[in-house]
């Protein structure tokens, strides 16, 4: 069964970025689960969340989806979305898609 994690990495303080490390397979069957729990997240992040995904494996179309409707929403809400630590895979598939020039990446 694929599964997507989301392990919330503490907020430190309010000026601190909200991250959130994801790992497992973002595919469709993950995926209806992962965009409920980041929009649940998303009422308590700070001004700047971080999906780091150095432990995502796979993502296909509708996971990318997730990443664009995300960032979105978190737009109109004031919340910069970025991420981090993707992995080989997932940084050409993010290239391929031009997603890399619309979804920010932080160190």
């Amino acid at each position: 069964m694929n599964v997507i994690d989301l392990s919330p990495l503490g907020v430190v303080s309010p000026s601190a970025p909200t991250i959130i490390r994801l790992s497992g397979d973002i595919d469709i069957l993950t995926s209806p689960e992962l965009r409920r729990r980041l929009t649940s997240t998303l009422r308590y992040s700070t001004s700047l969340l971080i999906l780091d995904l150095s432990g995502v494996s796979f993502c296909d179309a509708s996971g990318l989806s997730v990443l664009v409707g995300i960032k979105n929403r978190a737009r109109t809400m004031g919340i910069t979305l970025a991420l981090t630590g993707p992995r080989p895979s997932m940084s050409r598939l993010l290239r391929i898609t031009g997603l890399d020039r619309s979804l920010p990446m932080v160190a």
